[in-house]
């Protein structure tokens, strides 16, 4: 492993407009399980992805009610960025990171120390609601608050509306913004770092295809092996909050950029 983290490590040094691919791998050593890995989520209970689907999620009360009861016990709240989230604000600060485009939900990039034009979170984040009938937003908290008192699907206090979390379902539509800022990152990029993504969603899965296109280098650091392993000039594994700052390190600042924390 060590010569795969030393030639992805070299790739990176090199490069000048890195657009980094996140998914729940990152977040796993911040004790956020993913959910198709072998101790995920979905894969231990796979009744559970109901409450990820919009149409199960509007029709069904007791979808709604079971979506409510994960959510206040899930560790998104209490979790914390890990070295994998800080060796990308170090790697920002080098002046080399472009682009965050991240599938997690969990706004570790932005609590790690990453600008929100920095970084786009292409699946929504947990930590505001929305309501689907009139669209005013609010703190998830509040919204989890109302379940601890009792209410076991908290409606809406301007229209009594069915109160959704800000992250994008399965059946909903992504937001044109995001997918633009995501298309436009990929287009500039002269690096594409994949990190603890399965590679299996799309549309963010597809910035590796277009990355190939361009002949830009690519690497993916993931616990498990993805198809487009064999296509890609370096794949490491390993915990990625030990390889990936192994990763980023060593590279000196480009002009203009501050130095790497």
């Amino acid at each position: 492993m060590e010569q795969q983290v030393a030639a992805a490590r070299a790739l990176v040094s090199s490069a000048s407009r890195v657009l980094v691919l996140t998914g729940a791998g990152i977040s796993t050593d911040s004790g956020i399980a993913d959910f198709r890995g072998p101790n995920g989520v979905w894969t231990k209970n796979p009744e559970a992805e109901k409450t990820s689907h919009l149409r199960y999620y509007l029709d069904d009360p007791e979808v709604r009610r079971a979506a409510w009861r994960n959510r206040l016990t899930s560790p998104i709240w209490s979790a914390r960025p890990n070295a994998g989230h800080l060796a990308l604000v170090s790697l920002w600060e080098s002046g080399r990171l472009d682009t965050v485009v991240t599938q997690n939900i969990d706004g570790l990039h932005l609590a790690a120390g990453l600008p929100p034009e920095v970084v786009v979170e292409i699946h929504g984040n947990a930590h505001s609601v929305v309501c689907w009938s009139c669209g005013e937003t609010a703190p998830m908290e509040r919204a989890l608050d109302r379940v601890r008192s009792g209410e076991d699907d908290p409606a809406c206090r301007s229209c009594d509306g069915i109160l959704k979390s800000t992250t994008v379902s399965f059946g909903q539509q992504l937001d044109p913004s995001d997918l633009s800022r995501a298309a436009a990152a990929g287009a500039r990029a002269d690096l594409l770092l994949a990190v603890g993504s399965t590679l299996s969603v799309y549309p963010a899965a597809d910035l590796v295809p277009t990355a190939l296109r361009r002949k830009i280098p690519v690497v993916i650091v993931n616990a498990e092996p993805t198809e487009f392993d064999p296509y890609v000039d370096v794949v490491v594994r390993g915990s990625i909050s030990s390889v990936l700052p192994e990763i980023v390190r060593g590279g000196r600042p480009l002009p203009g950029s501050s130095d790497p924390a």
